[in-house]
């Protein structure tokens, strides 16, 4: 759990919010026991150059650090969620139920998993809060910038054993791995590629922008009920994200397949705010860890699967770019009854087996 220890000494770049809760003590087969906090940095400069007066980021962790005789953290797991995501939803059955528990393979027991909200994202600072549109331009870069801040001012963490993303987490652990090279003991990007956005996935990205800010309802922000291009931003990402085996099979008729779309649309409208989800689509617009791959010394073992249209097999990125990472390997995962498209990353029951490898591969040296 995060110490206040020396943060007055910082007064004026940060504080930390007294508010973290945690939860009660697991029982014995309980799911692994939760805290929440929030880490407030004061006048956090973006890339841009704008600045906010104070940047809230939240965050859950699970499980305690430790540290060896240096007094280095040496199972710490930092985990990044998808675009649109928050650090919650790895707290599912499905992804936290297959690892989080009692001989998994992250056990929290014996790691530290640490799992923030985004910039733009769920309970972290977002446009939504009241900027709006007049939100700073946020990248990457400056979502992996306060994530690192978040770990090392705010949970005292120097070193990670393992840093893992999803879909645009994905993506932010290319960065991570050629940002902070020595700071971790292995990478896993999962559902992702580590080059620029360009070809499909650019025109994806900006039918959802355009749909929002061509729309006169947005209003250059200042709606004050959704405006309709949202709709169609939400039909985009449905379309991408879709899984062509598994939604015949659960829709093999018209009613049934009317039936899912209103039930999927509806969930996702309900989930999303057009400046919110504008912003957060924007913000890849400064991705490319391409020319710094080399600058990878740890394991890194990225995952994809065949059935994903965002980052679909045949471009072939992957098996070329994984060659020029030292100690990298790449898995693309064949279409079957288990995978889920381009949501195959929230799935550990089906690279679960590729991530114990990974884990194994690089545990330390005494």
């Amino acid at each position: 759990m995060m110490t206040l220890n020396g943060a007055f000494l910082r007064a004026a770049l940060l504080t930390i919010a007294a508010s973290a809760t945690a939860a009660q003590t697991a029982a014995p087969g309980a799911k692994p026991a939760v805290t929440e906090g929030d880490f407030q940095i004061r006048n956090f400069r973006f890339d841009s150059g704008e600045t906010l007066p104070a940047l809230n980021l939240h965050y859950r962790t699970l499980g305690q650090p430790v540290r060896d005789a240096r007094g280095r953290v040496t199972n710490a797991v930092l985990i990044m969620h998808g675009t649109g995501g928050t650090g919650a939803g790895f707290l599912s059955d499905n992804f936290g139920g297959v690892l989080f528990g009692p001989g998994q393979p992250l056990d929290a027991a014996t790691h530290y998993i640490i799992l923030p909200d985004a910039i733009g994202h769920g309970k972290s600072t977002k446009p939504s809060d009241g900027l709006h549109a007049k939100f700073p331009r946020y990248g990457y870069g400056d979502l992996v910038t306060a994530q690192y801040r978040l770990l090392t001012e705010g949970l005292k963490v120097d070193h990670l054993r393992l840093v893992m993303g999803t879909s645009m987490g994905g993506m932010h652990t290319w960065m991570w791995a050629t940002r902070y090279p020595a700071f971790m003991d292995a990478a896993m990007p999962l559902a992702s590629l580590p080059v620029q956005i360009a070809g499909r996935n650019r025109f994806f990205r900006r039918m959802v922008s355009d749909a929002i800010r061509n729309d006169p309802d947005w209003k250059n922000g200042e709606y004050t009920a959704q405006p309709r291009g949202l709709t169609a931003a939400v039909y985009t990402l449905i379309f991408m994200t879709s899984v062509p085996l598994q939604w015949q099979k659960l829709a093999p008729t018209r009613e049934a397949a009317d039936k899912l779309f209103d039930q999927t649309f509806a969930a996702r409208l309900a989930a999303n705010d057009a400046n919110d989800m504008l912003y957060q689509f924007e913000a890849s617009r400064d991705y490319n860890p391409e020319p710094d791959l080399e600058k990878i010394v740890c394991p890194l073992l990225a995952v994809n699967s065949a059935d994903d249209q965002v980052n679909p097999p045949e471009l072939g990125i992957l098996e070329a770019q994984i060659k020029r990472v030292k100690n990298g390997r790449a898995v693309v995962i064949p279409i079957s009854d288990k995978t889920r498209g381009h949501s195959t990353h929230s799935y550990p029951a089906v690279w679960g087996d590729e991530l114990a490898r990974l884990l194994k591969e690089s545990e330390p040296r005494p």
